[in-house]
C-alpha cells in the first residue's frame, strides 16, 4: 500500500459497504445530473502546467489584515451564534452554547510532503494552544487541505469529539485521536454531542483521497448543526447539486451558512462552486447570512487569490458576511462589507509575513 493510503477494515468497512454512495470498492457521486469520477475528463491539456507557472496576482502582496480573537472569545456572544473564520475552510463556531472546529488546518502546506506543495499566505493568526475549549471538530472530508496530521495530533490532546464521514476516522485513529472520540457519519445520519448540538451530516459533490494511489476512498460530506435556538451549515467542499435544495427543505432554515467559493477552474467542471454557484447554492438552502470560506490561504487555483471576494462584492447580496481573518462576527449584529482584502492586494510584489516559526499548531 503507498504510505499515504489507508483502507477502511473490520465494523468501519461494513459500515462503508452499507452506504448508498459506496460502489465498487470506492465512494461515488450519487446525484445522476452531476455524477461523474474526480477529475475524469476535467483537466484540459495545459492546466497542470498553467497552475504551477501561470496567473498573475495569485498571493497577496501583503499579510492579510488579521485580528486577535482571544479576548473576544473570552466571553460569551451576545446572540448566542459567532463565527471566527481562521483561514481556508478553518471556521470556530460558537453556537448556543457549543464550540465547534471545521476542517482544522494550521500546517504550512497542505500536502503530504513539507518541501513542496501550496504553501499557505502567512501563518495562522492563532495557535491552536489559543483556542478555547472545544465540543467538537468537524471535518468534512480527507483532502490535504481540509485535514492535516499535524493539527489532528495537537487537537487529539484535547477533550473533544471528533465528527466526520464515513471513512475519514482511519485516519483519526492513526494520528492518536481515540476511536471512542470519533463519529463517522453517512449523508442524513446526526450524532448529537453531550453539550447538547446535534450535528447531521448532509450530501455534498466532491470526492476524496490522499494520494495518486486511491480513488474516493472515504466518503465527503457537507454538515447542518443545531442548537437550542440556532442553526448553520458548513458546505465542506462541494459543486452544486440539487441537493442543495433538498437539505433547504428538509433541515432549514439556517441562521448561517459557512459556503466554499475559492479554488475554481472550468477545467474542474463540478467538484468545487466557485463564487457564483456558491450564491446559487445558498439561495437553494433558502436562508441564512452567507459566510464564504475556503479562500484566501493557499494558492489552490489559476485565478487571483482576492477574485472570490472581489466577485461576490460585485453581486453584494444581502446578508453576505466578509470579515478579516480571524474576526470573530456575530451575524445578527454584522455590519456593512468592507474590502479590506484590497489592502493586501494593492502593492505587487513578494509577501513579506511573520518567519515561520511551527507555533502555529500549538504543539
Amino acid at each position: 500500500m503507498h504510505p499515504f493510503s489507508r483502507r477502511g477494515d473490520g465494523l468501519r468497512l461494513e459500515r462503508m459497504r452499507a452506504s448508498g454512495q459506496y460502489m465498487a470498492g470506492a465512494f461515488v457521486n450519487t446525484d445522476p445530473s452531476t455524477a461523474q469520477s474526480v477529475g475524469a475528463g476535467e483537466t484540459r491539456p495545459g492546466t497542470f502546467v498553467e497552475y504551477l507557472v501561470g496567473g498573475d496576482g495569485r498571493r497577496p502582496a501583503r499579510p492579510l489584515p488579521s485580528v486577535d480573537p482571544r479576548r473576544a472569545w473570552g466571553h460569551a456572544p451576545g446572540t448566542r451564534l459567532r463565527a471566527t473564520w481562521l483561514g481556508h475552510s478553518t471556521v470556530l463556531l460558537e453556537i448556543d452554547g457549543s464550540r465547534v472546529l471545521t476542517d482544522p488546518v494550521w500546517g504550512r502546506r497542505c500536502s503530504p510532503l513539507s518541501f513542496i506543495g501550496p504553501k499557505r499566505f502567512q501563518p495562522m493568526p492563532v495557535g491552536i494552544a489559543d483556542l478555547p475549549p472545544l465540543d467538537a471538530v468537524l471535518i468534512s472530508h480527507d483532502h490535504y487541505d481540509h485535514l492535516d496530521a499535524a493539527s489532528i495530533r495537537a487537537l487529539a490532546a484535547r477533550p473533544a469529539q471528533f465528527v466526520t464521514a464515513l471513512g475519514v476516522g482511519m485516519h483519526l485513529e492513526a494520528w492518536g485521536v481515540p476511536p471512542d472520540r470519533i463519529t463517522e457519519l453517512d449523508w442524513w445520519e446526526s450524532t448529537v454531542l453531550r453539550s447538547g448540538l446535534t450535528i447531521t451530516a448532509t450530501p455534498a459533490h466532491h470526492g476524496s483521497g490522499r494520494s495518486l494511489f486511491d480513488r474516493n476512498p472515504t466518503l465527503w460530506s457537507s454538515f447542518a448543526l443545531f442548537g437550542e435556538r440556532h442553526a448553520a451549515f458548513f458546505s465542506g467542499d462541494t459543486g452544486l447539486s440539487p441537493a442543495f435544495d433538498e437539505i433547504g427543505w428538509r433541515l432549514g432554515p439556517f441562521d448561517l451558512v459557512m459556503m466554499e467559493v475559492g479554488a475554481f477552474h472550468p477545467s474542474w467542471g463540478t467538484m468545487h462552486l466557485g463564487p457564483d454557484n456558491a450564491l446559487l447554492a445558498w439561495r437553494q438552502l433558502g436562508s441564512g447570512r452567507l459566510l464564504p470560506v475556503h479562500w484566501g490561504t493557499f494558492d489552490l487555483a489559476m485565478h487571483p487569490w482576492h477574485e472570490p471576494a472581489e466577485m461576490l462584492l460585485a453581486k453584494a447580496p444581502p446578508g453576505l458576511l466578509m470579515p478579516r481573518l480571524a474576526e470573530p462576527i456575530e451575524p445578527a449584529r454584522a455590519d456593512a462589507v468592507v474590502p479590506w482584502w484590497r489592502e493586501a492586494h494593492a502593492a505587487h510584489r513578494p509577501l513579506h509575513s511573520a518567519p515561520w516559526t511551527g507555533r502555529q499548531t500549538g504543539a
